[in-house]
């Protein structure tokens, strides 16, 4: 198998702004410089013609680089914001839902540097980036065997009963590109972010090895901070139990692991700090992790949040487009293995309803994303049968499936190489060389 090249999904505009900083070819011609592209019609517009498809193409593609205008990365997230980022490779325009897309078209290997200097600090320890360039590759590559054919950020399915509303959100599924270039799939941001020759070097003694189990490519889920525990693929997504995404403390000392799906297991796993290994406030071997903006949460392992009744119902109202009244309670219903709720009932003076899964639970409980599902419930000031205050205390960053890259930076530190640091998150899996 030779190295495949994939199209990451990185900007969805009505005009897309980009300036070629190198010679590129279209329709056979030497283009460079500023570049406006604009939707007009269902069709591309660009230097006064109509495309259906548009694609610069490097003419040196060792050197050949651009960049594109107000690019919105954190989508949805507290730190959302727009830059300007460079990229290597081709770039292409296309269609979609009255919008254009942009299009980066690159080799995977060079995807990965990006991949890992995007989604992580490149000062992490090389054991580190070596077990991110595994689990990145893998999970693209499984991807892309069979892609699904929703877009991601709309992709969800839902059991909406009269007091039920379930919503699975994927981030693998595109029509059009392989992946975007956001949270939802693996933060990409070309060459923005400075590389080093440590993540080059990772990249490059890893290239090709994929994580596999039972002859297929895992699924290989990472999320910041699990928490303490691993949570289980189908607790989060649709009911499938893949082997080596299982329920497991994140340690290697104290291997114990309470039912946290029981309620009062979970209260107490919850409302305490237990041994493991993201269980760390260690400045620097978070900053290997956590970029810039990520740095701006700075309580992740424990956490509270605190609203205030009325905060809470017009939160509520505008997150959910459900108006359940003045909130009377927030009511676990069904937990998975790491303790995150699966399934939480809301109950108003108007409505009330049980919703799910995880995701949909953070999306509701707060402007941007709740840090975790995986948290405690608190009232104060009950009036009437009304509280006043609601206080919510978490644990973990995200779903808390596969690599917890806080857990597997404290493991690196610790001297663990990169195939510890894998098999301890993807339990029984093997590492394999594709190409």
């Amino acid at each position: 198998m030779n190295e495949p090249h994939i199209q990451v999904g990185i900007l969805f505009e009505p005009q897309i702004e980009c300036v070629l900083l190198t010679p590129y070819l279209m329709d056979g011609k030497e283009v460079e410089g500023k570049q406006v592209v604009t939707y007009d019609n269902g069709h591309i517009l660009w230097n006064g013609r109509h495309y259906d498809e548009l694609i610069f193409t490097p003419i040196n593609s060792n050197s050949a680089s651009f960049e594109l205008i107000d690019v919105t990365i954190g989508i949805n997230f507290h730190w959302e914001r727009k830059e300007n980022q460079r990229f290597v490779g081709a770039l292409k325009f296309i269609v979609e839902n009255e919008k254009l897309t942009g299009i980066n078209v690159i080799g995977v290997e060079d995807y990965l540097t990006s991949v890992i200097s995007s989604e992580m600090s490149a000062t992490a320890s090389l054991e580190l980036l070596k077990a991110h360039a595994v689990i990145s590759r893998s999970w693209l590559l499984a991807q892309n065997k069979e892609r699904p054919t929703t877009p991601c950020s709309h992709n969800h399915a839902e059991n909406n009963q009269e007091d039920e509303l379930i919503r699975i959100y994927e981030r693998d599924a595109h029509t059009n590109f392989d992946v975007c270039a956001d949270d939802h799939c693996q933060r990409y941001q070309g060459i923005t972010r400075s590389s080093t020759e440590l993540v080059k070097q990772a990249i490059e003694a890893t290239r090709g090895q994929v994580l596999m189990s039972e002859g297929n490519i895992c699924d290989a889920r990472f999320s910041k901070c699990c928490g303490g525990a691993f949570e289980e693929f189908q607790y989060c997504w649709d009911e499938v139990e893949h082997p080596y995404l299982q329920k497991q403390r994140d340690s290697k000392t104290a291997t114990e692991l309470p039912d946290l799906r029981l309620e009062t297991e979970a209260d107490q796993w919850i409302r305490t700090s237990p041994d493991a290994f993201c269980n760390t406030t260690d400045k620097r071997v978070l900053g290997q992790v956590l970029n810039n903006y990520d740095q701006e949460t700075t309580d992740f392992y424990r956490w509270k949040v605190s609203y205030k009744q009325e905060e809470l119902s017009a939160l509520i109202l505008n997150r959910s487009g459900i108006d359940y009244g003045t909130i009377i309670d927030l009511i676990p219903i069904e937990r998975g293995v790491s303790g995150r709720l699966t399934k939480l009932k809301i109950v108003g003076t108007k409505q009330t309803m049980t919703i799910g899964k995880e995701l949909e639970i953070r999306r509701t409980l707060s402007t941007s994303h709740l840090y975790s599902s995986a948290f405690v419930i608190d009232k104060t000031e009950i009036e009437a049968g009304i509280p006043s205050t609601f206080v919510l205390t978490g644990a973990g960053w995200g779903h808390g499936v596969g690599l917890c890259q806080i857990g597997a930076a404290v493991m690196g530190e610790q001297g663990h190489n990169y195939n510890e640091i894998l098999l301890h998150y993807y339990i029984g899996a093997i590492i394999d060389k594709l190409y």
